[in-house]
């Protein structure tokens, strides 16, 4: 019967997807906070993992596995896991990189708008029983120019964002 580990913390939708795969026969473990032995043990005992930022898949860790076929990085990047590795093993290394881009450009966006209108400071202000209006009045964004170094799928996000504030963007992709 195939089976995943879980190895860093995933969203209760994306658990209850893995807890249906048990209908066809997928099991999972959830094993948060693994490292060297007791990781390289885990991912031996499994078809394939699932994993975040939080923990480091080196060689090491996937040493003398002959059981694990694929390590799926929920988010951007596979830095932390040893893709040369892997692959001698006949390990496939994915990753979703699509899976965060609207919530970071809308993070892009929040911090954005709490900059452009002193948030923080205000929000110290009142809590310290004081309102300084004046100090905290802020610019609009209509109208202002917005520099985005990174053309990507979340650079683009971003831009398209912008646009529904009526600002102008400018654009670099190294």
């Amino acid at each position: 019967m195939p089976s995943i580990i879980v190895l860093d913390t995933l969203s209760p939708d994306g658990l209850a997807l893995l807890d249906a795969a048990s209908s066809v026969g997928i099991t999972h473990e959830v094993a948060i906070g693994l490292s060297g032995d007791g990781l390289r043990e885990a991912l031996a005992r499994h078809d394939g993992a699932i994993c975040r930022s939080g923990v480091k898949i080196t060689a090491a860790s996937l040493a003398g596995n002959h059981r694990l076929k694929a390590i799926v990085r929920a988010g951007v990047g596979t830095d932390n896991i040893d893709k040369d590795a892997a692959t001698r093993q006949g390990i496939v290394v994915m990753n979703t990189p699509a899976g965060n881009t609207v919530s970071t450009a809308e993070h892009t966006f929040a911090l954005i708008l709490a900059l452009s209108r002193n948030v923080a400071a205000a929000d110290a202000s009142l809590r310290a029983h004081r309102w300084e209006r004046n100090k905290f009045m802020g610019v609009q964004l209509a109208g202002k120019t917005l520099g985005i170094v990174g053309l990507g799928r979340i650079g683009q996000a971003v831009a398209k964002r912008a646009l529904a504030f009526d600002m102008r963007g400018m654009g670099f992709d190294p």
